[in-house]
């Protein structure tokens, strides 16, 4: 019998501030947990950031786990855990294959395929091109057809949205109401690749559901509000039975292409929800934008990764949307089907196991987090990230903001 640690490795870029509570908050717990393969061995867990260096592609990986927040747009640290999941065994979330190759426009098709009502979506050819390249005069004179996207938005209906088919963080996100608004918009989306999408009209609830391992939680969201007040502090917005459907939806769509931590937007319009956005593999965790719902999501990332680094939790290297497809064949409501395309998914992240490892070892994490997100650290953690985004005459203002949105929150747990 030995004591093992397991290394936990934070692929970051800009982030600040759930980094510092995460490290914190690992600190304050300092875990000694039986190793689940019955070896009488007790593990220990060390975080450490990952660094960027030359690196051989034959060396080992000290990690056992990594969260990677940046490789979805810095390749130098993509091609390093993608190296390190082939040769070394490297747990990570979210899988990079996955990140790389599926955009927006593939979680339409997919999603549409399994019956979810995704709003009429088309994808239109970009408005110009990069120069260099020979063969495009002759393919585009050839094959292009002339379009009137006037005539796209008649068979779609108005108002409709102009965005890129990849996504990109609200990136070039356009409400167009008529002909003239939407011609004015595809002139200058440029090279973008833009989808157009329908409106879901008259709506009456905008829910974000982020979804981290088997673990969801749902957010009122306000799109025309300020950043910081987008997220929403209501509760009670949604009925019981409404949240266990947006849980099926979003761990649904995060099982299918291997993200375990994902959002998924959703509109209501007549009882009936529609996805709208849900290819968000690297979610806002930010407490400038999250604030009062910040501490569930530091819990949520501390639960995931002691689990899977506790547990050698093993990489879907390879994607399989067979047994979704199989369900989509049946003769089956979109609600039966859904039942079945969540159990695929809780069979997937191991949801039973998963729960009862919390209960037996991480029961004291609420009351450890509790206690954390009353202390200077935790609100130095908050000043920090406000620092970096708010212009100096405002940042104790916008610190004091998010911090007592956080001991809201705390008072609300409290009381439940």
């Amino acid at each position: 019998m030995a004591e093992v640690v397991r290394h936990i490795g934070l692929s970051l870029g800009a982030d600040i501030c759930w980094p510092l509570c995460f490290e914190a908050i690992m600190k304050r717990l300092d875990l000694r947990i039986p190793s689940p393969d019955g070896s009488g061995d007790t593990l220990r867990f060390e975080v450490e950031r990952v660094t960027i260096e030359p690196y051989d592609l034959r060396q080992d990986c000290k990690y056992d786990l990594v969260v990677d927040r940046l490789t979805h747009w810095y390749h130098t640290s993509r091609e390093w855990i993608k190296k390190s999941i082939l040769m070394n065994d490297l747990y990570v979330f979210n899988n990079p294959w996955s990140v790389q190759a599926n955009e927006k426009h593939t979680t339409y098709c997919a999603m549409m395929h399994l019956g979810m009502p995704i709003p009429e979506t088309w994808m239109i050819p970009p408005k110009s091109y990069e120069p260099g390249n020979p063969d495009l005069r002759p393919t585009l004179a050839r094959y292009a057809k002339l379009f009137d996207i006037g005539k796209v938005g008649d068979e779609i209906g108005w108002p409709m949205f102009m965005k890129p088919y990849d996504g990109g963080g609200w990136r070039g996100v356009i409400k167009v109401d008529d002909v003239k608004s939407a011609w004015k918009a595809y002139e200058d989306s440029g090279k973008s690749v833009m989808h157009v999408q329908a409106a879901v009209k008259d709506f009456d609830r905008f829910v974000r559901c982020i979804g981290f391992g088997p673990q969801t939680h749902c957010v009122l969201y306000d799109p025309d509000a300020p950043l910081h007040d987008r997220y929403t502090t209501k509760t009670d917005f949604i009925s019981k039975a409404e949240e266990e459907h947006l849980r099926k939806l979003t761990l649904t769509i995060n099982s299918f292409f291997e993200w375990e931590f994902n959002s998924c937007e959703a509109l209501r319009k007549d009882g009936v929800w529609y996805p709208i956005d849900f290819a968000n593999p690297c979610p806002d965790s930010q407490v400038t934008s999250l604030h009062w719902h910040f501490p569930w999501l530091v819990k949520s990332y501390v639960r995931w990764s002691v689990f899977c680094a506790a547990t050698k939790r093993k990489m879907r290297k390879n994607q399989d949307w067979a047994p979704f497809y199989e369900v989509a064949k049946l003769d089956l409501s979109f609600e039966e089907k859904l039942d079945r395309y969540a159990a695929i998914a809780d069979a997937r992240y191991e949801t039973a196991r998963f729960e009862e490892f919390c209960a037996k070892h991480l029961g004291h994490l609420d009351e450890v987090v509790d206690a954390f997100f009353a202390s200077d650290e935790a609100k130095d953690a908050v000043r920090q990230k406000v620092t970096a985004l708010f212009p100096i005459h405002e940042v104790e203002k916008f610190t004091e903001l998010f911090w007592g949105r956080i001991q809201d929150w705390r008072a609300t747990q409290k009381a439940a």
